[in-house]
């Protein structure tokens, strides 16, 4: 923003503008130092445009048609050589020093009042009254721009702030050459921990781990055997229990359930019903992060696709609030099997959860509900824990659950854009996200650029998550072989990588070697 004087009417100018400028100025507040300009102010002298103030030592220039205001700010100054003002009307001591401050702060950039002061050689108060009367005319704005003033104040002109973070931000986009899908994916399955010596363990990297995939809704039945077994070493289930008990995480099916969401008849005239199912699509969620998740209260349930034991236990949840397995079967009229059956199936419609994860394993699992395995305490009726509605409040302020969302897709992805959405079930619209993205990018929180080749749209990442790429980028390939489930995040086949998609189901699988699909052989037919 220094102004880049390359002759004398330019150097006129800058006068003009900034009233008056000290003749000592040097680098790196300027980025030309002030006696470098010495030839065009000879030129503008010997005009009679200019002259020279001496003040405390120090000399100033000074153009005409400032001289009024430059003596009302500085009223002991001498001239070296009389000029004629040009404007001879009285100027007030307070107007010409907020023009003066002003003319300054357009050039100078980020600046604190005490270093304003040591240039312009007037009293540190009189320039902090200038800076508050800009900051209320809305010319200038305070804050910790550069990061490097510590706890002292540093101000900024509004337009150019904007100017100088427009430049930062292309600056930041073009310092990392774009990696390809396969080189992208390869790096994700380290993100994500899937990758040989990446994996995390203990309950501490459980929480980690859900804390990246949360929000993401996965076959019931396949959560910790293929998907939390993958990135966790010797995986125990006590570790999930012990989380959801103390009430770090919770769980449950945010999507809609077919039968609740649409109540018209098919054409046979029988109503939807929910079917308990261990492959029903449930989610963890962190508690303490959990403002992405949509808002949903029971009065905007349709319970019309549920068994009658369903709707009773539902409506003694909603009257009595979390209960005992105990409580729920000796206030309804149904047996306890047929309760642990309306529980799955208010599980499956999203409409329950329960204290702990052990209370959905044990529905789920079919040698557990008939009571095998660790005989009668192995059943439902016997997990500890209460069971509860599954709902989130509507939030009032839609803008941070866009920014919890973005932050969730952030550690979930390193980096996103929107075809990497496609299995993301109920996160909000693309123009929605496009925009919190955005926000945090001005903000300096995550990057923003082209990270991922081969994909339109912007991308937005973390700092981090773009660092790590460009590491990744120069490590050479090792030919690693990775295994993962259909069910699996990673599973991104005909999304990220091409190739036809991959359903997302727990019975089916994906190799990739190096980020890179393997598609099954072709079988062979043999004639007899």
């Amino acid at each position: 923003a220094w102004p880049d004087i390359r002759d004398a009417d330019e150097l006129h100018d800058a006068l003009m503008t900034m009233m008056t400028i000290p003749e000592c100025l040097q680098e790196p507040v300027a980025a030309q130092p002030v006696a470098s300009w010495g030839a065009f102010f000879d030129s503008l002298f010997e005009q009679k445009r200019v002259t020279v103030a001496v003040k405390e030592g120090r000399r100033y220039w000074i153009c005409a048609e400032r001289l009024s205001e430059f003596l009302s700010v500085y009223p002991t100054a001498v001239l070296e050589t009389p000029l004629t003002a040009i404007k001879k009307e009285p100027v007030e001591r307070e107007t010409a020093r907020n023009t003066m401050v002003r003319g300054w702060m357009l050039h100078l950039g980020p600046v604190t009042a005490e270093r304003l002061s040591e240039l312009l050689g007037i009293p540190g108060s009189e320039v902090d009254q200038a800076m508050l009367a800009l900051e209320g005319a809305g010319g200038i704005i305070r804050g910790d721009f550069t990061g490097t003033s510590g706890a002292i104040l540093e101000w900024c002109d509004r337009r150019l702030l904007a100017r100088i973070h427009k430049l930062t931000v292309g600056v930041l986009r073009q310092q990392i050459e774009p990696v390809s899908a396969a080189q992208f994916m390869r790096w994700l399955i380290h993100w994500q921990h899937v990758a040989p010596g990446t994996q995390l363990s203990g309950e501490r990297g459980l929480l980690e781990i859900l804390r990246q995939l949360q929000g993401f809704e996965i076959a019931a039945n396949a959560w910790e055997r293929q998907v939390l077994a993958k990135r966790l070493k010797s995986y125990d289930p006590a570790w999930l229990d012990r989380l959801c008990m103390t009430g770090a995480i919770g769980w449950g099916r945010l999507s809609p359930h077919p039968a609740m969401t649409d109540s018209a008849e098919p054409a046979n005239g029988k109503t939807k019903r929910v079917v308990p199912t261990s492959v029903a699509p449930i989610t963890f969620f962190v508690r303490e992060e959990a403002d992405w998740m949509p808002a949903r209260h029971p009065e905007s349930i349709d319970s019309s696709g549920l068994s009658t034991t369903a709707r009773e236990v539902y409506s003694f949840l909603r009257m009595r609030g979390a209960s005992f397995f105990t409580d729920i079967v000796r206030a309804t009229t149904g047996l306890k099997s047929e309760v642990e059956t309306a529980l799955w199936e208010l599980v499956t419609a999203g409409l329950v959860t329960a204290d702990g994860f052990d209370n959905l394993r044990a529905l789920i699992d079919p040698k557990r509900r008939a009571g095998q395995g660790l005989a009668r305490n192995s059943r439902p009726r016997n997990s500890t824990g209460r069971w509860s509605l599954l709902y989130a409040d509507a939030r009032n302020d839609h803008q941070a659950q866009i920014e919890a969302t973005c932050w969730m897709l952030l550690k979930r992805y390193g980096i996103v854009f929107r075809d990497l959405l496609a299995r993301e079930e109920f996160a909000p619209t693309w123009r929605e996200i496009l925009i919190g993205f955005r926000r945090l990018e001005d903000r300096g929180e995550i990057r923003g650029g082209r990270f991922v080749t081969g994909f339109l749209g912007e991308q937005f990442a973390l700092p981090i998550a773009v660092d790590s790429v460009r590491a990744m980028r120069k490590q050479e390939s090792t030919g690693e072989l990775i295994t993962i489930s259909g069910s699996d995040p990673l599973n991104l086949v005909g999304i990220l990588l091409p190739g036809d998609k991959i359903a997302g189901v727990s019975h089916k699988s994906v190799t990739l070697t190096d980020g890179v699909n393997q598609p099954l052989p072709a079988p062979v037919f043999r004639v007899l």
